[in-house]
């Protein structure tokens, strides 16, 4: 973590924790339970996130929920090249309630290429979005419909999203205009 300038922090592991399980039951309200639900997380801290998520539907549902790692890599629009497709989504997904998610919703260009890889990959009854911080500065029409934070930012501030399974910590952090993501 000392490879790049900390400026404030903004969740930690307690605040994470809280974000999590306030998304995951907002999705089951808005859902009416978990019927036809699926979760499909963004490689690599969304799919982490996911995972989460759908552990904390299953326990309050008392059923497993259908849990996918997305890669968008082949969807972005910003780097056109062939890439082996990592993708993990071991269920179909047509005519299911799709649930993406992701770490932080910035730009919307994540979300959009999401979007276009489970269209890919099947034609859902709907496609839902949630993202553990919301940070403004859409080039798109896009929206999250679950957000554990909203948190403006300068577009020179970095928001990092660390986790335990990756990072070896939950928190979520502003580095600085030089910091690395």
């Amino acid at each position: 973590m000392d490879d790049f300038p900390i400026k404030a922090e903004i969740l930690d592991e307690k605040a994470v924790a809280r974000a999590i399980t306030r998304i995951s039951f907002e999705i089951i309200e808005r859902n009416k339970g978990s019927d036809g639900l699926c979760l499909v997380g963004l490689y690599s801290r969304g799919a982490v996130l996911a995972k989460r998520i759908a552990s904390k539907i299953s326990e309050n549902e008392g059923r497993e929920i259908p849990t996918g790692l997305l890669d968008i890599t082949p969807f972005r629009d910003d780097e056109r090249r062939q890439v082996a497709d990592s993708t993990d989504i071991a269920f179909d997904i047509s005519g299911k309630r799709v649930v993406i998610i992701d770490d932080v919703l910035f730009t919307g260009r994540t979300a959009r290429a999401a979007i276009d890889g489970l269209m890919a990959r099947g034609r859902p009854k709907n496609i839902q979005l949630a993202a553990l911080i919301d940070r403004g500065h859409r080039e798109l029409p896009i929206r999250a419909d679950y957000i554990g934070k909203n948190l403006p930012t300068s577009s020179s501030e970095r928001v990092r999203v660390m986790v335990k399974e990756i990072d070896g910590c939950d928190k979520v952090v502003i580095v600085g205009e030089n910091g690395r993501i």
